[in-house]
């Protein structure tokens, strides 16, 4: 498990970096989408990651690594609008806004290390089109509690899918390996 800690802060730390970047070129102008319009961007990004796996051909010089990061990183930024609310103009400076993203991971992670616990680590015998349909699962899921106004008679909440898109994403990154920390052949 601690190989699997690992290898999560090591996705996470590049996918933090990238958030980092672009905030300091864009600031929060995020801060004002509403949830069903991150949503819908992660919508496109694992729809996009469909079908990089399912056809030869690829038009687009992007793969499905850059794709995976854009949903942990688009997650993210839904679960700190669910927690902080849609705004009408940027809000926020990179130092709050990447304060927020690590408080939103490590929640997120200790989710994961939780789960891996009770699952024996099966993401690891998964292949990566089955988290990509679970991703797509997620996001159908999150959209019909969207319509539903938020409610949910004994489902999960909103956050817990977007967790785990998170937690999908990263196990996908990492069989992808885009990671340097191995584990150990069987």
């Amino acid at each position: 498990m601690s190989l699997t800690a690992k290898q999560y802060d090591e996705v996470i730390h590049v996918c933090r970096d990238l958030f980092t970047k672009k905030m300091r070129d864009y600031g929060s102008a995020w801060r004002i989408l509403r949830l069903p319009s991150l949503t819908d961007q992660i919508f496109i990004k694992a729809q996009r990651i469909r079908g990089l796996q399912q056809n030869a051909q690829r038009r687009v010089d992007e793969g499905e690594v850059s794709e995976f990061m854009g949903i942990i990183n688009y997650c993210t930024m839904a679960l700190i609008q669910l927690k902080l609310g849609v705004v009408e103009q940027p809000d926020l400076d990179v130092d709050q806004a990447t304060a927020l993203y690590d408080q939103e991971l490590h929640l997120t992670k200790s989710l994961m290390m939780d789960k891996n616990h009770d699952y024996g680590e099966a993401w690891r015998d998964m292949r990566v089109s089955s988290l990509t349909d679970l991703i797509l699962q997620k996001l159908l899921r999150v959209k019909q509690i969207e319509d539903n106004h938020g409610k949910t008679l004994v489902s999960e909440g909103i956050d817990a899918n977007y967790q785990d898109m998170i937690n999908y994403s990263v196990f996908a990154l990492i069989h992808l390996g885009m990671i340097s920390v191995k584990a150990p052949k069987k």
